[in-house]
């Protein structure tokens, strides 16, 4: 199902207004095991947007530092990465449930407490759930890049979402971003050299290295032995206007 559009309300106006959706919404069949995952362990580590505003304290069980995933896929690399810090509380969201369904299958299997996940659209959950300043470090690791020229208005990484995503990064908290695809980490890197309040870890302009965080996943080897890029972009809140 095409789902490029959905409808919000001006807070003004109260009239509805259409977004411009960075996805697609096409659902691949639920395994068996992905589908008794969703209706048994979603009640213990499903986070749902009717909840409200995340207490990620009572959720987790202590205050530790926070890292947000948007689009984590079929959740193997999240589970790792929680798995390698657990002195770091997780949280992913996914709008394709199969994917929630395998993450919520290595969640168990790999017995993580400290991984939780939305299955919702990233904007709204971003907008409506996640407190102001809670966040450390906010990952997006190969959006799809709608490359496309009339499709770029599609791309998830615009000024507005990355002034969102400004919000609710701590002092200090990085967003990090990475892509296979050169033509849009050249978007991402111009529209974060306009976004006041950050900063360039590798310098103006600059690419970085993958940091230790971020595995390589299996379709990443298989760029590299080909000759592929991979774009890591690596910005700090600093709190400044025009930093």
């Amino acid at each position: 199902m095409l789902d490029f559009l959905h409808q919000d309300k001006d807070p003004e106006t109260g009239k509805v207004m259409r977004r411009v959706r960075s996805f697609v919404l096409r659902e691949g069949r639920l395994t068996h095991g992905q589908r008794k995952a969703l209706d048994t362990l979603w009640p213990r580590y499903g986070l749902e947007r009717a909840q409200g505003v995340l207490d990620a304290r009572a959720e987790f069980g202590r205050d530790a530092p926070r890292v947000l995933e948007i689009g984590y896929g079929m959740g193997q690399s999240l589970a790792g990465m929680a798995e390698a810090e657990p002195d770091k509380d997780f949280i992913g969201i996914e709008v394709h449930r199969p994917g929630v369904g395998a993450l919520l299958l290595e969640i168990q299997e790999r017995g993580l407490s400290n991984l939780r996940t939305y299955c919702d659209d990233a904007v709204d959950i971003l907008k409506l759930c996640i407190p102001d300043g809670s966040l450390d470090r906010l990952q997006l690791y190969f959006p799809d890049p709608w490359h496309k020229k009339k499709h770029h208005k599609r791309r998830i990484v615009q000024p507005d979402w990355v002034a969102l995503v400004n919000t609710k990064l701590r002092l200090g908290g990085v967003l990090h971003m990475a892509t296979d695809w050169q033509d849009y980490a050249e978007h991402m890197m111009a529209v974060m050299n306009d976004s006041a309040g950050f900063v360039n870890t590798a310098g103006e302009g600059g690419f970085a290295e993958r940091p230790g965080w971020r595995p390589e996943t299996k379709f990443e080897r298989r760029g590299a032995g080909l000759g592929h890029g991979v774009w890591d972009l690596l910005f700090e809140k600093t709190g400044r206007e025009g930093a």
